[in-house]
């Protein structure tokens, strides 16, 4: 039996795919190239925006293409857009044979290794899909799941309703993961939550916070190199800040969602802190890392944003000089409070023309940001072939800048590379050659 996994959406989308693909690994399965050399065609789906809901029907539909030709095959829709139609999934795609949300990634085994031939849907929130094995596209770098579900209520997020309310797993077992993972061959491990750094608090009966676990990773021997996201600006707090300075391991780079620069929006949105409450984290986080690589996130559009608020973000853009932005268009979704409101909607060609303005602020700052870079020599941990130019290598610094780079090293290396040019998303240059010793004769 082979299976093909499609996965939509974020890094924790990323991680459960991955031990989607362990799990069938483990059963006997082998993954194929293609869906159509696939007896087991699967779907890992996201439901944050609207976009991504557009591309997965499009997707569906050659499932049911290739269902119909081979009945047999069996066809699984997983993950947040699975849990939010979790009542009508079954009912607007009949040919589905399997679905589940991501607190039921364990349940795809019972259902493969069952003998009930009908549809089996499975949505409770049980599970850390951590404690599957996985199956790294990568294997120097490993996702590592600290907590799963958000207790936050932002108005325009469906998170809370797919993926249920925030659970952490315990610090041992997330140490002890660490150390295997090390022993494995991981260099760079990614820390995933849904709000990453409010880690902790619901353990009992000893509580234990981010900053700590940060400190325990950092002692794992083999781990070169730690990253986390995403983090909610309300929970960065100093201890998490210093960390940055003090933690060899720990990456120059944070990501901290601004979503907009209009403290009346942020009230809207219910994201819990103001405009001035973000500048301060900025601040602490600039005074402690001054090198740091700041990136964010940032909708445009939300009901009831007026031209003054608009500006309000482009000044926080412009004040921050973000080193990336993810930029995005609001889209209402079905079972939140901001996907309920009728007034004050912004007209769609107003909102495409803000987001242009925007995008073009974030790009020039990144650009001016990249420039820091050009003469200094930066450590780029190697993924492989650069994406534009087979002959050249791709790999992120630090910063978690793409650096595409002329040199030797392999997939998995740590290289030294002189960066020779910049722009608003890639640094480009030449790896440093050490000089060895000649072999003796």
């Amino acid at each position: 039996m082979r299976y093909h996994v499609t996965t939509f959406g974020c890094q924790m989308n990323e991680h459960d795919s991955e031990r989607m693909r362990g799990m069938l690994d483990a059963l006997g399965y082998q993954e194929a190239g293609t869906r159509e050399d696939a007896d087991l065609i699967l779907f890992n789906t996201c439901s944050i925006r609207e976009t991504a809901d557009s591309r997965l029907v499009a997707h569906l539909g050659e499932a049911k293409r290739l269902k119909r030709e081979n009945p047999e095959r069996i066809v699984g829709v997983g993950g947040c857009w699975a849990q939010s139609l979790k009542d009508e999934v079954f009912e607007r795609f009949p040919f589905v044979d399997v679905a589940f949300g991501p607190g039921q990634v364990n349940r795809l085994a019972d259902f493969l290794l069952s003998d009930n031939l009908g549809a089996q849907g499975y949505f409770e929130f049980e599970s850390f899909t951590g404690d599957l094995p996985a199956k790294r596209l990568r294997a120097v770098q490993g996702w590592l799941q600290v907590s799963v579900g958000c207790n936050c209520r932002c108005s325009y997020c469906i998170v809370p309703s797919t993926r249920g309310r925030e659970v952490s797993r315990a610090l041992a077992d997330l140490v002890a993961q660490a150390h295997s993972m090390a022993s494995d061959g991981v260099r760079e491990l990614t820390l995933l939550g849904q709000n990453v750094n409010s880690y902790g608090r619901d353990l009992r009966p000893e509580r234990a916070t981010f900053a700590e676990l940060l400190r325990q990773i950092d002692d794992v021997p083999g781990i070169e190199r730690i990253r986390y996201t995403s983090p909610h600006p309300k929970d960065m707090r100093e201890d998490v800040v210093r960390a940055h300075a003090e933690l060899a391991s720990l990456c120059e780079h944070i990501h901290l969602p601004l979503q907009s620069g209009s403290s009346r929006i942020l009230r809207a949105m219910r994201r819990t802190y103001d405009r001035e409450r973000y500048l301060d984290r900025v601040a602490l986080i600039r005074e402690h890392v001054p090198d740091v690589s700041l990136t964010t996130d940032i909708i445009v559009g939300f009901p009831g944003e007026t031209e003054s608020d608009f500006e309000q973000t482009l000044e926080v853009v412009d004040r921050v000089s973000y080193d990336g932005a993810f930029t995005f268009i609001f889209s209402p979704r079905r079972g939140t409070q901001a996907g309920e409101l009728t007034d004050g909607l912004v007209p769609h060609e107003v909102k495409v023309a803000r987001l242009e303005r925007l995008v073009e602020l974030v790009q020039r700052r990144a650009r001016e940001r990249a420039e820091r870079f050009v003469g200094r020599t930066v450590e780029v941990l190697v993924e492989g072939a650069s994406r534009t130019d087979p002959d050249r290598l791709r790999g992120r610094s630090r910063h978690n800048k793409v650096v595409n780079f002329t040199g030797l090293a392999r997939p998995g290396d740590l290289a030294q590379v002189d960066i020779t040019s910049a722009t608003s998303q890639t640094l480009a240059g030449d790896e440093r050659i050490l000089t060895r010793a000649a072999a003796p004769a």
